[in-house]
């Protein structure tokens, strides 16, 4: 079992979240330590990858194609109840622990259908990574979107309170590299995961955003719409300026963004702002080398590396005819489609970053 102490990096940088996060963090530290009676069963570990037995949910789980173990567990906070699937792959665990993904899906989508439809865990078994996906509740938004054109949100209360309660309970149950903890979603998901990297930066090494809405605008649902059909505006910079001015020592965090030129959801600006805010952010110059790479002529993709040194601080990925969904993932599972693989590309871009 993890010691006592195992979550105590992800305590410190919750803590950090403000004055006004102080109370919901303390719930958060608890959470990590206490599990609610009754809500977790031991079984024999089966191999090195087997820790506790995540809390179960009432209704199965559909299972991952995959080899790995798929465990499913609950977090409450009073009458609100977040489920939530952890894959882990299969194989013995490395010394330092697994590299773990934090996933988050879309509007109108369940953490399931999401890591079917990604092919997530299969990838995730080649590589190595462990992968955690919340689910956001119907009772919180109709639609499952995570709020993430919400104030309280985008200042790291609303929606990104239970989902570091979850991640700072995986992180003290399971043998989790804590120098290799990544981000990433689909569109309201992409904001979500953004809103969490931004917040948490000592948390998470990484992050990755597919067909996302720019940070730090929107304030409500009228304004999230015209964020996603025409972008941030004026609020691109200074939201991120903000961010900065709230912690002037703000870590390098990585980024890889794929967007779809054909998407009429979230349109394509709000990655040519996403890119701006992540240059911004990382204090890259607006004149550093950028290597771009072309592949297919018809129906193809455009890679842009932006470089600091040797290292690629941003990698945008833009598709050529793909529409609101996630490249290369099951056509048959809806907010998917056939293109370059933005699973395998996603964790290869993480697994060359360490926090």
């Amino acid at each position: 079992m993890v010691k006592r102490n195992a979550g105590a990096r992800l305590v410190r940088s919750l803590m950090k979240a403000g004055t006004a996060q102080r109370k919901a963090a303390a719930k958060i530290v608890d959470t990590m330590f206490a599990v609610p009676k009754g809500s977790v069963r031991k079984r024999p570990a089966k191999s090195a990858s087997t820790v506790l037995a995540a809390p179960r949910v009432r209704t199965p789980p559909a299972a991952p194609v995959a080899p790995g173990q798929w465990l499913a567990g609950h977090h409450a906070s009073g009458a609100q109840q977040m489920p939530y699937w952890l894959y882990l792959p299969q194989g013995e665990v490395p010394p330092q622990g697994l590299p773990l993904v934090l996933m988050l899906h879309g509007c109108q989508q369940t953490a399931t259908q999401f890591a079917q439809g990604t092919r997530m865990n299969t990838v995730a078994q080649k590589k190595g990574f462990a992968v955690l996906y919340p689910q956001q509740s119907v009772t919180v938004h109709a639609q499952r979107c995570w709020r993430w054109f919400d104030r309280a949100t985008q200042a790291g209360g609303g929606d990104v309170q239970p989902v570091a309660a979850i991640l700072a309970r995986v992180l003290s149950q399971y043998p989790i590299d804590r120098r290799r903890v990544y981000v990433c979603g689909i569109s309201a998901g992409a904001g979500m995961a953004n809103i969490m990297a931004l917040n948490f930066p000592d948390v998470f090494a990484a992050v990755g955003l597919h067909s996302g809405p720019v940070f730090g605008a929107g304030h409500g649902t009228v304004g999230a719409l015209g964020v996603m059909r025409h972008g941030g505006g004026l609020r691109t910079e200074p939201a991120i300026r903000e961010v900065l001015a709230r912690r002037a020592d703000f870590p390098l965090m990585p980024a890889i963004l794929f967007q779809g030129d054909a998407d009429t959801v979230v349109h394509a600006v709000n990655q040519q702002q996403l890119v701006r805010q992540s240059l911004l952010l990382n204090g890259v110059p607006p004149d550093a080398p950028v290597k771009v790479t072309r592949r297919g002529t018809r129906s193809g993709h455009e890679i842009r590396d932006y470089l600091v040194g040797n290292k690629v601080v941003l990698r945008v990925v833009r598709i050529d005819t793909l529409d609101h969904a996630w490249s290369g993932g099951d056509p048959k599972i809806a907010f998917h489609a056939k293109g370059p693989d933005a699973s395998r590309m996603m964790l290869e871009f993480f697994g060359k970053h360490r926090r």
